[in-house]
């Protein structure tokens, strides 16, 4: 008898030492950018240790645990997990919104939404801001993902759409609000469903009493506001309210901002008591319009089909059969020329830019976007290569409030990390072709 419980513990004991070990990984070789913005780390090793990094080091200072399952990043650029923060889960470029919102919402919550978080992963975008669909598929996609239900990015989600009046047939994920105490009430629904964020539009068509009790309740629930920045009105309210991050370029064709615009933005970041402004520019499915329209590659790149059933790919790829035809696109080559300098404008005047992709829109592809619109800032608007990560990795997170979990490679963090072939500084289109995915310590590619 004591010879078998002997034993049973000896059993135990090397079962629970394996199960440590084999939890244990270590990614050695590559030159580490970890998102901080300093000097790559040449030949770095990272321990991790079931969902988070328990090490960062050298090949000469770390050394790698016995046991460890060794993954060799030789030659490889390894970075933080990228951040996409403005997608749209629930469509993947399809060219028609009103035909998509009548046909698809009954497999938004099992088929679209799904097949658009695990796009972003395998695309090497980690965490995702997911602005506008409806509220319960919202909430279930984001959970499942985080229960490890479902794989995909992991979702920072806004519910649905809160604006001066719904447009017709989007009353599901595009809530009016009807004076200040609606607007309350809609803040505190969304509060108390669970949701990351508020995403605000057409605030220029709101009253300044509505749009305050808006921006106010969601601050008062520890929730921040992102709001559209299409037009300058839209700015001017933002910023007298206090919005916290502006979405897209915006303005149209206009040349630039308005003097008066660029005076309020001005005072805005030069008051640090609230912290830096933030923006996410959203130029890539712009500026890269007319290149896409006349070169079909991108198009027929069978990466986002993944997920979905093959009549949602044909009733797409359908959709997009012309796509110099598109009402939706018919202004972006007037757009273009403006884009660099919006940009260099926010820029000039202190404002943070993130990534941040408006990915699903017609032709914009969850499984592209992300990569494309780093190419468009580093080699296109002459942005550096650094700036242009930290903006997908380190003040993504810092915004979202989870800085302490992700979006640098620090001991003690989630393992939410990726890595390309070669040198991405360098070559930062070497993001569309993402070797290896490691997420929350699981690695996915």
């Amino acid at each position: 008898m004591l010879k078998y419980k002997l034993a049973s513990c000896i059993f135990l004991i090397s079962l629970f030492t394996f199960s440590q070990q084999n939890n244990l990984k270590a990614l050695v070789g590559g030159t580490l950018i970890d998102g901080f913005g300093s000097d790559p780390i040449k030949n770095s090793v990272i321990i991790i240790e079931g969902e988070r990094i328990k090490a960062v080091g050298t090949m000469k200072t770390l050394p790698i645990p016995q046991g460890a399952e060794v993954i060799s990043t030789e030659g490889m650029s390894v970075l933080p997990g990228l951040w996409d923060m403005h997608v749209h889960t629930m469509i993947n470029g399809h060219a028609d919104y009103s035909y998509w919102d009548k046909t698809y919402p009954p497999l938004f919550e099992d088929v679209i939404m799904p097949s658009s978080a695990h796009q972003l992963l395998m695309a090497g975008v980690t965490s995702a801001r997911d602005l506008g669909a409806p509220l319960k598929e919202s909430i279930s996609v984001r959970d499942r993902i985080n229960n490890g239900e479902i794989p995909g990015a992991t979702l920072y989600v806004s519910g649905p759409f809160i604006q001066h009046k719904p447009y017709p047939g989007t009353e599901d994920f595009r809530w009016g609000v009807n004076g200040p105490e609606d607007g309350k009430r809609k803040i505190k629904k969304l509060a108390n469903a669970g949701v990351d964020v508020i995403k605000l539009i057409d605030q220029d068509q709101m009253t300044m009493e509505e749009l305050r009790a808006v921006v106010n309740e969601a601050h008062k629930n520890n929730l921040k506001v992102v709001a559209h920045g299409h037009r300058p009105e839209e700015i001017r309210r933002g910023l007298k309210v206090g919005v916290d991050c502006f979405e897209h370029t915006g303005l149209s064709s206009a040349p630039q901002y308005p003097d008066d615009v660029m005076k309020m933005i001005k005072e805005r970041t030069a008051d640090m008591s609230q912290g830096p402004l933030f923006w996410c520019p959203t130029v890539e499915g712009l500026y890269n319009y007319e290149y896409v329209r006349d070169n079909r590659e991108k198009l027929d790149n069978d990466s986002w089909h993944l997920g979905l059933p093959d009549s949602v790919i044909a009733d797409i790829k359908n959709s997009i059969q012309h796509p110099d035809r598109l009402p939706y696109f018919q202004l972006t080559p007037s757009r273009k020329p403006t884009l660099k300098t919006k940009i260099q404008q926010l820029l000039d005047a202190g404002v943070v830019l993130m990534i941040g992709t408006d990915s699903g829109i017609p032709m914009k592809f969850h499984s592209q976007s992300t990569w494309n619109e780093l190419d468009v800032w580093v080699n296109e608007f002459g942005i550096d290569p650094m700036y242009a990560i930290r903006a997908a990795t380190y003040w993504p997170a810092l915004w979202m409030g989870v800085a302490d979990d992700v979006g640098t490679i620090t001991p003690g963090k989630y393992a939410d990390i990726i890595a390309v072939d070669g040198d991405v500084l360098r070559y930062i289109s070497l993001l569309q072709d993402v070797k290896m995915v490691v997420k929350r310590g699981k690695q996915y590619k």
